[in-house]
Protein backbone atom coordinates (compact mmCIF):
# COMPACT_ATOMS: atom_id res chain seq x y z
CA UNK A 1 0.00 0.00 0.00
CA UNK A 2 2.74 2.56 0.85
CA UNK A 3 4.84 1.47 -2.48
CA UNK A 4 1.23 2.06 -4.25
CA UNK A 5 1.22 5.70 -2.60
CA UNK A 6 4.92 6.37 -3.48
CA UNK A 7 4.47 5.53 -6.99
CA UNK A 8 1.61 7.61 -7.34
CA UNK A 9 2.95 10.58 -5.92
CA UNK A 10 6.34 10.51 -7.98
CA UNK A 11 4.37 9.29 -10.85
CA UNK A 12 4.81 5.91 -13.53
CA UNK A 13 4.40 5.29 -17.21
CA UNK A 14 3.01 2.15 -19.24
CA UNK A 15 5.38 1.32 -22.05
CA UNK A 16 5.29 -0.91 -24.77
CA UNK A 17 7.75 -2.90 -25.95
CA UNK A 18 8.13 -4.96 -29.58
CA UNK A 19 11.12 -5.90 -30.67
CA UNK A 20 13.20 -9.48 -31.97
CA UNK A 21 14.92 -9.44 -28.42
CA UNK A 22 12.27 -7.78 -25.59
CA UNK A 23 13.67 -9.73 -23.03
CA UNK A 24 17.41 -8.02 -23.62
CA UNK A 25 16.20 -4.95 -22.96
CA UNK A 26 14.19 -6.06 -19.52
CA UNK A 27 18.09 -7.18 -18.88
CA UNK A 28 19.11 -3.43 -19.88
CA UNK A 29 16.99 -2.50 -17.46
CA UNK A 30 17.83 -4.13 -14.59
CA UNK A 31 21.31 -3.20 -15.39
CA UNK A 32 20.86 0.32 -15.41
CA UNK A 33 18.85 0.20 -12.02
CA UNK A 34 15.77 1.19 -13.60
CA UNK A 35 12.91 0.02 -11.86
CA UNK A 36 9.99 -1.97 -13.56
CA UNK A 37 7.34 -3.64 -12.18
CA UNK A 38 3.70 -5.43 -13.72
CA UNK A 39 5.55 -6.86 -16.59
CA UNK A 40 2.33 -8.49 -19.18
CA UNK A 41 3.75 -10.43 -22.27
CA UNK A 42 1.16 -9.74 -25.52
CA UNK A 43 3.05 -11.72 -27.66
CA UNK A 44 6.66 -13.40 -28.25
CA UNK A 45 8.08 -10.19 -29.61
CA UNK A 46 5.67 -7.95 -27.54
CA UNK A 47 5.08 -6.99 -23.87
CA UNK A 48 3.83 -4.19 -21.61
CA UNK A 49 5.56 -3.20 -18.29
CA UNK A 50 5.64 0.09 -15.64
CA UNK A 51 8.67 2.32 -14.66
CA UNK A 52 8.74 5.36 -12.50
CA UNK A 53 8.68 8.44 -14.61
CA UNK A 54 12.23 9.45 -14.46
CA UNK A 55 13.31 5.83 -15.66
CA UNK A 56 10.70 6.62 -18.88
CA UNK A 57 13.26 9.18 -19.97
CA UNK A 58 16.30 6.41 -20.06
CA UNK A 59 13.87 3.16 -20.88
CA UNK A 60 13.62 4.97 -24.81
CA UNK A 61 17.22 5.10 -25.62
CA UNK A 62 17.61 1.52 -24.47
CA UNK A 63 15.33 -0.11 -26.70
CA UNK A 64 17.01 0.88 -29.60
CA UNK A 65 20.59 -0.44 -28.74
CA UNK A 66 18.09 -3.86 -28.56
CA UNK A 67 16.66 -3.19 -31.66
CA UNK A 68 13.14 -2.85 -30.01
CA UNK A 69 10.37 0.08 -30.13
CA UNK A 70 9.57 1.59 -26.63
CA UNK A 71 6.02 3.59 -26.92
CA UNK A 72 4.37 4.89 -23.78
CA UNK A 73 1.07 3.68 -23.47
CA UNK A 74 -0.40 5.54 -20.45
CA UNK A 75 0.95 8.05 -17.73
CA UNK A 76 -0.13 8.35 -14.39
CA UNK A 77 0.41 9.61 -11.06
CA UNK A 78 0.34 13.12 -9.27
CA UNK A 79 2.94 14.91 -11.68
CA UNK A 80 0.93 14.03 -14.47
CA UNK A 81 -2.43 15.19 -12.96
CA UNK A 82 -0.60 18.30 -12.01
CA UNK A 83 0.65 19.14 -15.36
CA UNK A 84 -2.78 19.32 -16.88
CA UNK A 85 -3.40 22.23 -14.97
CA UNK A 86 -0.04 24.45 -16.16
CA UNK A 87 -1.24 26.79 -17.89
CA UNK A 88 -4.82 27.43 -15.99
CA UNK A 89 -3.10 30.08 -13.82
CA UNK A 90 -5.81 31.24 -11.91
CA UNK A 91 -6.14 27.22 -10.34
CA UNK A 92 -2.32 27.77 -8.99
CA UNK A 93 -3.30 31.14 -7.81
CA UNK A 94 -5.64 29.98 -5.79
CA UNK A 95 -4.05 26.75 -4.59
CA UNK A 96 -1.41 29.19 -3.40
CA UNK A 97 -3.76 31.44 -1.55
CA UNK A 98 -5.48 28.06 -0.08
CA UNK A 99 -2.21 27.25 1.42
CA UNK A 100 -1.10 30.28 2.29
CA UNK A 101 -4.29 31.21 4.30
CA UNK A 102 -3.84 27.39 5.78
CA UNK A 103 -0.60 27.85 6.80
CA UNK A 104 -1.80 31.91 8.21
CA UNK A 105 -5.38 30.39 9.98
CA UNK A 106 -3.58 27.36 11.54
CA UNK A 107 -1.98 29.88 13.59
CA UNK A 108 -5.21 31.80 14.93
CA UNK A 109 -7.56 30.36 17.60
CA UNK A 110 -10.88 29.74 15.68
CA UNK A 111 -13.19 27.91 18.22
CA UNK A 112 -12.82 28.47 22.08
CA UNK A 113 -14.96 25.35 24.41
CA UNK A 114 -15.66 26.32 27.93
CA UNK A 115 -15.79 23.46 30.08
CA UNK A 116 -16.95 22.01 33.62
CA UNK A 117 -19.44 25.45 34.41
CA UNK A 118 -22.92 24.76 35.79
CA UNK A 119 -23.72 28.08 37.58
CA UNK A 120 -21.60 30.58 35.79
CA UNK A 121 -22.75 30.53 32.02
CA UNK A 122 -20.43 30.07 29.31
CA UNK A 123 -21.66 34.00 27.71
CA UNK A 124 -19.94 35.58 30.89
CA UNK A 125 -16.99 33.38 30.66
CA UNK A 126 -16.12 34.37 27.25
CA UNK A 127 -17.15 37.74 28.08
CA UNK A 128 -14.15 37.98 30.37
CA UNK A 129 -11.82 36.21 28.58
CA UNK A 130 -12.52 38.71 25.59
CA UNK A 131 -11.15 41.30 28.09
CA UNK A 132 -8.20 39.88 28.84
CA UNK A 133 -7.29 39.08 24.99
CA UNK A 134 -8.65 35.47 24.52
CA UNK A 135 -11.13 35.19 21.61
CA UNK A 136 -11.92 34.41 17.92
CA UNK A 137 -8.99 35.30 16.11
CA UNK A 138 -6.53 35.50 18.45
CA UNK A 139 -2.45 34.77 18.02
CA UNK A 140 -2.13 31.98 19.67
CA UNK A 141 2.14 31.58 19.83
CA UNK A 142 1.75 34.99 21.37
CA UNK A 143 -0.91 34.11 24.00
CA UNK A 144 -0.08 33.71 27.23
CA UNK A 145 -1.97 31.56 29.13
CA UNK A 146 -1.10 31.40 32.36
CA UNK A 147 -1.49 34.99 32.45
CA UNK A 148 -5.44 35.32 31.02
CA UNK A 149 -6.13 32.68 33.03
CA UNK A 150 -4.96 34.18 36.48
CA UNK A 151 -6.70 37.90 35.43
CA UNK A 152 -10.12 36.06 34.24
CA UNK A 153 -9.89 34.27 38.11
CA UNK A 154 -9.65 37.75 39.86
CA UNK A 155 -12.26 39.01 37.38
CA UNK A 156 -14.86 36.35 38.70
CA UNK A 157 -14.48 35.13 41.80
CA UNK A 158 -17.37 32.28 41.44
CA UNK A 159 -14.96 30.01 39.81
CA UNK A 160 -11.95 28.77 42.15
CA UNK A 161 -9.74 27.30 39.26
CA UNK A 162 -9.21 27.94 35.38
CA UNK A 163 -6.89 25.86 32.53
CA UNK A 164 -6.42 27.12 29.23
CA UNK A 165 -4.72 24.76 26.92
CA UNK A 166 -4.36 25.11 23.20
CA UNK A 167 -4.59 22.67 20.40
CA UNK A 168 -3.64 24.11 16.88
CA UNK A 169 -6.58 26.09 16.42
CA UNK A 170 -8.98 25.29 19.14
CA UNK A 171 -8.97 26.59 23.02
CA UNK A 172 -10.01 24.53 25.93
CA UNK A 173 -10.79 26.29 28.73
CA UNK A 174 -11.77 24.06 32.12
CA UNK A 175 -13.12 25.29 35.09
CA UNK A 176 -13.97 24.30 38.64
CA UNK A 177 -16.48 26.90 39.88
CA UNK A 178 -15.92 28.23 43.58
CA UNK A 179 -18.19 26.05 46.29
CA UNK A 180 -19.81 28.97 48.31
CA UNK A 181 -19.14 28.97 51.66
CA UNK A 182 -21.90 28.20 54.97
CA UNK A 183 -23.63 31.41 56.28
CA UNK A 184 -22.49 32.48 59.41
CA UNK A 185 -24.21 33.67 62.37
CA UNK A 186 -22.49 36.13 64.50
CA UNK A 187 -23.90 35.26 68.05
CA UNK A 188 -22.80 38.48 69.03
CA UNK A 189 -25.62 40.71 67.01
CA UNK A 190 -28.72 40.06 69.45
CA UNK A 191 -32.08 40.44 68.41
CA UNK A 192 -35.73 39.33 68.47
CA UNK A 193 -37.66 36.75 65.89
CA UNK A 194 -40.93 38.80 64.68
CA UNK A 195 -43.97 37.74 62.88
CA UNK A 196 -43.14 38.40 59.09
CA UNK A 197 -47.47 37.85 58.85
CA UNK A 198 -50.08 37.95 60.71
CA UNK A 199 -51.93 34.60 62.30
CA UNK A 200 -52.69 32.09 64.64
CA UNK A 201 -49.72 29.45 66.00
CA UNK A 202 -49.93 26.29 65.73
CA UNK A 203 -46.16 25.32 66.92
CA UNK A 204 -43.32 27.22 68.63
CA UNK A 205 -39.66 26.02 68.62
CA UNK A 206 -37.50 28.41 70.48
CA UNK A 207 -33.79 27.64 70.16
CA UNK A 208 -32.65 30.53 71.68
CA UNK A 209 -34.17 33.34 73.53
CA UNK A 210 -37.61 33.37 75.40
CA UNK A 211 -40.87 32.18 73.69
CA UNK A 212 -43.03 34.92 74.09
CA UNK A 213 -46.35 32.90 72.33
CA UNK A 214 -47.65 29.82 72.98
CA UNK A 215 -50.05 27.56 70.76
CA UNK A 216 -53.01 29.36 70.49
CA UNK A 217 -52.32 32.52 70.56
CA UNK A 218 -53.38 35.23 67.70
CA UNK A 219 -50.07 37.45 66.57
CA UNK A 220 -50.08 40.36 64.60
CA UNK A 221 -47.25 41.42 61.89
CA UNK A 222 -44.21 42.57 63.43
CA UNK A 223 -44.82 41.38 67.19
CA UNK A 224 -42.55 39.97 68.83
CA UNK A 225 -42.61 35.81 68.83
CA UNK A 226 -39.29 34.87 70.17
CA UNK A 227 -37.62 37.28 72.49
CA UNK A 228 -33.34 38.12 72.76
CA UNK A 229 -33.86 38.94 76.19
CA UNK A 230 -33.56 36.22 79.05
CA UNK A 231 -35.00 36.56 82.08
CA UNK A 232 -32.71 34.70 84.71
CA UNK A 233 -35.01 33.10 87.91
CA UNK A 234 -33.13 32.76 91.25
CA UNK A 235 -33.22 30.19 93.06
CA UNK A 236 -36.32 28.25 94.79
CA UNK A 237 -37.71 30.10 97.90
CA UNK A 238 -35.85 33.29 96.92
CA UNK A 239 -37.01 36.58 98.07
CA UNK A 240 -36.07 37.79 94.30
CA UNK A 241 -38.00 35.79 91.62
CA UNK A 242 -35.50 37.66 89.27
CA UNK A 243 -32.04 38.15 89.69
CA UNK A 244 -31.50 39.66 86.27
CA UNK A 245 -31.25 39.33 82.53
CA UNK A 246 -29.20 38.77 79.31
CA UNK A 247 -29.31 39.39 75.43
CA UNK A 248 -28.95 36.97 73.03
CA UNK A 249 -29.28 36.55 69.17
CA UNK A 250 -32.92 34.74 69.28
CA UNK A 251 -33.40 31.80 67.24
CA UNK A 252 -36.15 29.14 66.24
CA UNK A 253 -39.09 28.60 64.14
CA UNK A 254 -42.73 29.64 64.86
CA UNK A 255 -45.79 27.94 62.65
CA UNK A 256 -49.13 29.17 62.42
CA UNK A 257 -52.37 29.35 60.05
CA UNK A 258 -52.31 32.83 58.06
CA UNK A 259 -55.18 34.39 55.78
CA UNK A 260 -53.33 36.04 52.54
CA UNK A 261 -54.83 38.57 49.94
CA UNK A 262 -53.06 39.18 47.10
CA UNK A 263 -54.25 41.28 44.28
CA UNK A 264 -53.89 41.61 40.40
CA UNK A 265 -55.68 43.72 37.36
CA UNK A 266 -55.52 44.04 33.61
CA UNK A 267 -57.15 45.86 31.10
CA UNK A 268 -59.98 44.59 29.26
CA UNK A 269 -58.41 45.96 25.71
CA UNK A 270 -54.85 45.90 24.92
CA UNK A 271 -53.09 47.48 21.85
CA UNK A 272 -51.85 44.82 19.32
CA UNK A 273 -49.77 44.80 16.55
CA UNK A 274 -50.96 44.99 12.70
CA UNK A 275 -48.14 44.07 9.98
CA UNK A 276 -48.19 46.18 6.89
CA UNK A 277 -46.90 43.98 4.33
CA UNK A 278 -43.58 46.16 4.22
CA UNK A 279 -39.97 44.61 4.91
CA UNK A 280 -36.71 44.77 3.93
CA UNK A 281 -33.58 42.34 4.42
CA UNK A 282 -30.23 43.48 5.18
CA UNK A 283 -27.26 40.93 5.37
CA UNK A 284 -23.78 40.65 7.25
CA UNK A 285 -20.99 38.45 7.07
CA UNK A 286 -19.03 37.41 10.49
CA UNK A 287 -15.87 36.67 10.12
CA UNK A 288 -13.23 35.85 12.97
CA UNK A 289 -15.86 37.44 15.37
CA UNK A 290 -15.59 40.86 13.23
CA UNK A 291 -19.04 41.74 11.24
CA UNK A 292 -19.11 43.11 8.26
CA UNK A 293 -22.45 44.83 6.76
CA UNK A 294 -23.75 44.65 3.01
CA UNK A 295 -26.41 47.26 3.43
CA UNK A 296 -23.91 50.38 3.56
CA UNK A 297 -25.05 53.22 5.53
CA UNK A 298 -28.86 52.92 4.51
CA UNK A 299 -31.60 53.26 7.11
CA UNK A 300 -35.02 51.71 7.89
CA UNK A 301 -37.60 53.74 6.65
CA UNK A 302 -40.51 52.21 9.02
CA UNK A 303 -40.88 54.02 11.71
CA UNK A 304 -42.38 50.67 13.94
CA UNK A 305 -40.39 47.65 13.09
CA UNK A 306 -39.97 43.71 13.89
CA UNK A 307 -36.47 42.75 13.69
CA UNK A 308 -35.86 39.17 12.72
CA UNK A 309 -32.22 37.48 12.26
CA UNK A 310 -30.77 34.26 11.32
CA UNK A 311 -27.76 32.78 11.36
CA UNK A 312 -26.07 30.51 9.22
CA UNK A 313 -23.05 28.95 10.56
CA UNK A 314 -20.37 27.18 9.05
CA UNK A 315 -19.93 23.62 10.33
CA UNK A 316 -17.79 21.19 10.00
CA UNK A 317 -18.59 17.47 9.50
CA UNK A 318 -17.89 16.54 13.49
CA UNK A 319 -20.17 19.17 14.77
CA UNK A 320 -17.68 21.79 15.63
CA UNK A 321 -18.62 25.33 14.80
CA UNK A 322 -16.27 27.62 12.56
CA UNK A 323 -16.00 31.53 13.01
CA UNK A 324 -17.88 32.33 9.60
CA UNK A 325 -21.37 32.92 9.68
CA UNK A 326 -23.69 34.70 7.31
CA UNK A 327 -26.10 37.07 9.01
CA UNK A 328 -29.60 37.84 7.39
CA UNK A 329 -31.91 40.56 9.09
CA UNK A 330 -35.61 40.72 8.27
CA UNK A 331 -37.60 44.43 9.08
CA UNK A 332 -40.96 44.07 9.20
CA UNK A 333 -42.75 47.07 9.51
CA UNK A 334 -46.16 46.98 11.65
CA UNK A 335 -49.59 49.29 13.25
CA UNK A 336 -50.74 49.20 17.00
CA UNK A 337 -54.25 48.65 16.51
CA UNK A 338 -57.00 48.50 19.99
CA UNK A 339 -59.00 45.00 20.29
CA UNK A 340 -60.29 43.68 22.75
CA UNK A 341 -59.19 41.27 25.68
CA UNK A 342 -60.46 37.99 25.60
CA UNK A 343 -61.86 37.88 29.67
CA UNK A 344 -61.69 33.93 29.99
CA UNK A 345 -58.06 33.51 28.80
CA UNK A 346 -57.15 37.07 30.68
CA UNK A 347 -59.01 35.44 34.07
CA UNK A 348 -57.08 32.52 33.77
CA UNK A 349 -53.61 34.32 33.17
CA UNK A 350 -53.88 36.33 36.14
CA UNK A 351 -55.10 34.07 38.42
CA UNK A 352 -51.94 31.67 37.37
CA UNK A 353 -49.86 34.46 38.30
CA UNK A 354 -51.41 34.98 41.77
CA UNK A 355 -51.13 31.81 42.78
CA UNK A 356 -47.32 31.58 41.78
CA UNK A 357 -47.17 34.91 43.70
CA UNK A 358 -48.99 33.79 46.77
CA UNK A 359 -45.96 29.83 46.94
CA UNK A 360 -43.38 32.47 46.45
CA UNK A 361 -44.46 34.08 49.79
CA UNK A 362 -45.36 31.30 51.44
CA UNK A 363 -41.72 29.28 50.75
CA UNK A 364 -41.59 25.70 51.97
CA UNK A 365 -45.22 26.75 53.53
CA UNK A 366 -48.71 24.84 52.52
CA UNK A 367 -51.91 26.25 51.06
CA UNK A 368 -55.06 24.91 52.66
CA UNK A 369 -57.35 26.61 50.47
CA UNK A 370 -57.97 29.51 47.85
CA UNK A 371 -60.68 31.41 46.83
CA UNK A 372 -60.89 33.90 43.73
CA UNK A 373 -63.09 37.18 43.40
CA UNK A 374 -63.68 38.38 40.07
CA UNK A 375 -65.08 41.94 39.21
CA UNK A 376 -64.94 44.73 36.04
CA UNK A 377 -63.88 48.07 37.20
CA UNK A 378 -63.46 50.88 34.68
CA UNK A 379 -62.01 48.78 32.06
CA UNK A 380 -60.11 46.81 34.17
CA UNK A 381 -60.59 42.99 35.42
CA UNK A 382 -59.52 42.68 38.71
CA UNK A 383 -59.23 39.57 40.79
CA UNK A 384 -58.54 39.29 44.31
CA UNK A 385 -57.23 36.00 45.94
CA UNK A 386 -57.62 35.19 49.43
CA UNK A 387 -55.82 32.09 50.89
CA UNK A 388 -55.34 30.36 54.03
CA UNK A 389 -52.28 28.50 54.50
CA UNK A 390 -49.55 27.04 56.86
CA UNK A 391 -46.34 28.96 57.45
CA UNK A 392 -43.53 29.47 59.18
CA UNK A 393 -43.89 33.58 59.72
CA UNK A 394 -40.57 34.13 62.14
CA UNK A 395 -37.67 36.69 60.94
CA UNK A 396 -34.93 37.59 62.60
CA UNK A 397 -34.81 41.13 63.63
CA UNK A 398 -31.99 42.79 64.79
CA UNK A 399 -31.99 44.64 68.22
CA UNK A 400 -30.58 48.07 68.03
CA UNK A 401 -31.52 48.96 71.46
CA UNK A 402 -29.50 45.90 72.85
CA UNK A 403 -27.10 46.80 76.21
CA UNK A 404 -24.76 45.02 77.52
CA UNK A 405 -25.33 41.45 79.60
CA UNK A 406 -26.15 42.47 82.55
CA UNK A 407 -26.90 40.24 85.89
CA UNK A 408 -28.07 41.08 89.19
CA UNK A 409 -25.30 39.71 91.83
Amino acid sequence: MLQRLVNALRGNVRLEVEGAFPERFLNLCAQRGILFWNVEWLEDTRLRLTVTRRGSRQATPLGERVLCTVTPAAQAGMPYFLARFRRRYAFWVGLSLSLAAVCVLSSFILTIEVKGNTTVSTAQILTELRRQGLSIGTYGPGLDERTVGNKTLLQLPQLSWISINLYGTRAEVLVREAVEAPEVVDASDYGSVVARASGIITKVEALTGEALVKVGDTVLEGETLISGTVRLEGPAYSENPEIGRIQVRASGRVYARTWRTLTAQLPLEAQVKRYTGEETTRWSLTVLGRRADFFGRGGISFDRYDKISRTWTLTLPGGREMPLALNRETCRAYETETLAVEQSAAEAMLKERLLEALEETVGEGEIVSTDYTVETVDGMLKITLQAECREEIGRFVPDSTTQENEADP
